[in-house]
């Protein structure tokens, strides 16, 4: 039997509670404002710098732009110092930051500039060409868009340096109170629209003292490098909040995350919490020291990259498969952690521990979260037998912006249906069975079938498609599409090379099928609907 789950009053967070202050402020006052905050590329950024940063950029918005209390800004912003600037400082005056995924595509940004109906949108110079091919009419909503990064003095938009010079370092915070909201973060739903997920004042607390000082055990000394980005709730917690609310270090990089760069970056700043995800581990296994291909036969002596400073890694965003565990423990000599969350629970909600690890499962329930497993009729299920995962915690958005009965049909009272289905051990470690739907986790963001179903089918060649998850040599789950081609069209490997850029073209690049078969017909209910289960047979018969 788990404790009843905590709450933010009983974590003792006060009703008047603003984040900012909380995550930034606090640092200042209590004598860290000379550490290290940010470290990002040549960049070292003080927590008195950051604080001087926030205020500065809520300054800005409230003075210039008059952003009032709950009104949306908009984040399409590499990882750097700008991003946390931008985060706490509209946190600050009570507006609500809307981190947006970089790797979006226009469609996805018009979307959301209209579900949202934000005020104010601060792009990387980099990421700007993505807006402004958006239709004026379609993104009218914006009163203004700031560019940040060395490229934005070239735009006709104002530039984040200039936008935030002349204000003052001074500010106070909004007097919010720990059920307002704090922030969204979008995340994809079965249709493949993106759904903006209403997080609160209190929910960063939660997670960083239930997963960041509960399972990681973070403190001050600590210097966090996390490959998924801001923008992905996870790396948000890992590489952001975690550290400040320690006063640790974050250490931030803006670029891909390729093996290369990964191992330079640890070798350079030397983290000791190092937050991936099964492909990021990967990859990283795939890659020798001074080769730029894969790695050496097993056994071979290789003169490696120095992982020396990580004191524990950390997976979530798909289950990690216990073979990349073993091969990289076996390697480097340090533990990965394996575990579950959701954009809809700010972060992990199960996950194994320092000395408690079963590779292969996703831990045990995190303190102060309590799970349940229970069947189609909402009975618990059996030990060991597979049920629907449902997760309480007070990190728990409130609901989905415009979305009342997907709201209702989620989060039903104090509970989340995670849409997961899992089992139990005698132990309490959860195992991973698999979706309740056909959503696909692919380098642990969330991809559609209907979606990569869609931009398939725009394809002159194309009648229609199918599209599953198949998992590649490393156990991990990437796309893959069953197609039917017009009559006249001949199927060939050729036609499946251009059906793969195709969609490369149109959509973020995991949502890519890493492979395509061809198919006469697809299997189909009486009533026309996709049979999945089928396919996926057919995937793993391939």
């Amino acid at each position: 039997m788990t404790a009843p789950a905590l709450t933010a009053a009983s974590l003792g967070i006060p009703e008047r509670f603003n984040a900012a202050v909380h995550f930034v402020d606090r640092n200042v006052a209590e004598g860290r404002g000379d550490r290290v905050a940010i470290e990002c590329g040549d960049a070292r950024v003080t927590y008195a710098e950051v604080l001087r940063d926030v205020n500065r950029t809520g300054n800005a918005l409230r003075r210039q732009l008059d952003v009032r209390p709950e009104e949306r800004v908009l984040l399409l912003l590499h990882d750097g110092p700008a991003f946390a600037s931008c985060f706490f400082g509209a946190i600050k005056i009570g507006a609500v930051p809307v981190p947006l995924n970089t790797l979006w595509k226009p469609a996805d940004y018009r979307h959301v500039i209209q579900d949202s109906r934000a005020a104010v949108l601060i792009v990387s110079a980099e990421l700007l060409a993505q807006i402004e091919s958006i239709p004026p009419d379609d993104r009218r909503s914006l009163r203004r868009v700031i560019v940040a990064g060395p490229a934005a003095s070239a735009t006709s938009h104002v530039p984040f340096d200039a936008f935030i010079a002349d204000e003052s370092a001074q500010l106070d915070a909004e007097p919010t109170g720990r059920d307002a909201p704090a922030f969204w973060l979008y995340s994809s739903g079965s249709t493949g629209a993106p759904k903006g997920c209403v997080h609160l004042q209190h929910d960063m607390v939660m997670c960083a003292e239930l997963f960041g000082k509960g399972i990681l055990g973070i403190e001050s000394n600590d210097r966090c490098f996390s490959v998924a980005k801001l923008f992905f709730a996870y790396g948000l917690g890992n590489a952001l909040y975690f550290p400040f609310s320690v006063g640790a270090t974050a250490i931030l990089w803006p670029g891909a995350p390729t093996p290369q760069n990964v191992y330079a970056v640890i070798e350079r700043h030397r983290p000791t919490l190092f937050s991936s995800v099964p492909t990021g581990y990967g990859m990283m296994l795939a890659h020798a020291k001074g080769t730029g291909v894969p790695s050496l036969r097993p056994g071979t002596p290789v003169l490696d990259f120095d992982l020396s400073s990580v004191r524990l890694c950390v997976s979530a965003g798909e289950a990690l498969p216990p073979a990349l565990y073993e091969r990289f423990k076996q390697r480097f000599g340090v533990d990965i952690i394996d575990g579950i969350g959701s954009t809809e629970a700010l972060h992990m909600f199960i996950s194994n521990r320092p000395g408690a690890i079963r590779p292969g499962s996703s831990g045990q329930i995190v303190g102060g979260y309590e799970a349940r497993l229970l069947d189609d009729a909402g009975q618990p299920v059996p030990p060991a037998e597979i049920g629907n995962l449902w997760i309480k915690g007070d990190s728990v958005c409130a609901s989905y912006w415009n979305q009342h009965e997907k709201t209702k049909d989620t989060i039903q009272g104090h509970w989340i249906r995670t849409g997961d289905k899992y089992t139990q051990d005698e132990d309490g470690y959860f195992w991973y069975a698999g979706r309740s739907d056909d959503m696909l986790k692919v380098g642990g963001l969330w991809v559609s079938p209907v979606e990569v179903e869609n931009a398939l089918a725009a394809h002159a060649a194309v009648l229609e498609s199918g599209v599953v998850g198949h998992e590649d040599h490393d156990g991990l789950v990437k796309p893959m599409a069953f197609v039917v081609v017009r009559p006249g069209v001949t199927a060939t490997p050729e036609l499946a090379r251009e059906l793969q850029q195709f969609v490369r073209e149109r959509m973020a690049e995991y949502k890519r099928p890493r492979w395509v078969e061809f198919l006469p017909e697809l299997p189909k209910t009486a009533t026309g609907k996709i049979q999945r289960f089928r396919l996926r047979a057919l995937a793993d018969r391939s």
